[in-house]
């Protein structure tokens, strides 16, 4: 129904209770010819003139009697629909939230996201899964509540919120016979490579700008996770060019160097992704500003991908 359809459903209200077009037109801050016209199309609609002069006012018809419960109950359910939304109450809450992430946001984010939540809604759950090529469109169609990682192609209708900037490091085993505290283009080239593909962290960036300088790495071991990463470049003397923050999450759990890398890399943004149909969404907003409370680093402002 239009905006203009429910105007009319006022005006038959405010006639019903006024008797009086001039007082109807008062009461609801309009024109008098407003309303008028409105009446007009009240009575072609409805078949009926709805309201008859008489000594005491315009009296309602018993068509207008009938019809005057079913109005009013359109019109309380249009003011519900435009009340506040309702407050989410994490601490009440048995809420279960879907978020899709790289594996890297796995080690880096969840340790934080899980404790915070034991704290602020203990019965709030979260189904965790993989960033894929299916995640706009379960996004789109609200089977997932929110994407964490790199994704610069999502098209028009989605949401993003930048949580903080990644640069890429290489690591070495501490252990390493060639390789101590700097490592030069020459070994960077020189050594054999662990190349992890996975959705969402950037390291399509890796690629790109190496084919493009030029730099030919010697890959041995293709990976599809960084799950097992720190632990065989710890135990080997292969190296791996990783995120910093990744780094510095493993550092403490693995024997390996963290050096800066020798070819120039440009940084990626890791951001939250959302689709507009749930922009205003209670417990979905809710998600999204605890993200960016706990992560975001610098200005969050979320930007609607045009």
């Amino acid at each position: 129904m239009s905006r203009f359809d429910i105007e009319l459903l006022f005006i038959f209200d405010e006639i019903y209770k006024s008797r009086n077009v001039t007082r109807a037109a008062e009461n609801l801050g309009l024109p008098q010819s407003t309303v008028s016209i409105g009446l007009g199309k009240l009575r072609t609609h409805f078949g009926d003139r709805l309201f008859a002069r008489t000594s005491k006012g315009m009296e309602p018809t018993p068509r207008a009697q009938n019809a005057v419960q079913d109005v009013r109950a359109a019109i309380a359910a249009w003011q519900h629909a435009l009340a506040d939304q309702p407050v989410f109450d994490p601490a009440a809450s048995t809420r279960e939230f879907s978020i899709c992430m790289t594996d890297i946001s796995e080690i880096v984010l969840l340790p934080t996201l899980l404790n915070y939540l034991q704290q602020i809604g203990p019965r709030i759950t979260l189904d965790v899964s993989k960033i894929a090529t299916d995640t706009p469109a379960r996004l789109e169609g609200g089977e997932v509540d929110l994407a964490v990682g790199f994704m610069p192609h999502l098209e028009s209708g989605f949401y993003q919120q930048k949580l903080f900037d990644q640069h890429f490091v290489c690591l070495v085993a501490s252990s390493h016979t060639r390789i101590r505290d700097t490592i030069t283009v020459e070994q960077f080239l020189g050594e054999g490579h662990i190349e992890v593909k996975s959705s969402g962290t950037g390291h399509s960036i890796v690629e790109k700008v190496l084919a493009a300088a030029g730099v030919q790495r010697r890959i041995v071991l293709k990976l599809p996770s960084f799950l097992g990463v720190s632990r065989i470049v710890a135990e080997t003397e292969y190296i791996v060019t990783v995120p910093y923050r990744y780094a510095l999450q493993m550092r403490d759990h693995e024997a390996f160097r963290i050096l800066p890398l020798p070819v120039a890399l440009p940084s990626f943004s890791v951001k939250q992704h959302w689709h507009e149909r749930y922009h205003e969404d209670a417990s979905n907003r809710w998600l999204r500003q605890t993200m960016a409370q706990l992560f975001a680093a610098g200005d969050g402002t979320a930007l609607p991908f045009e």
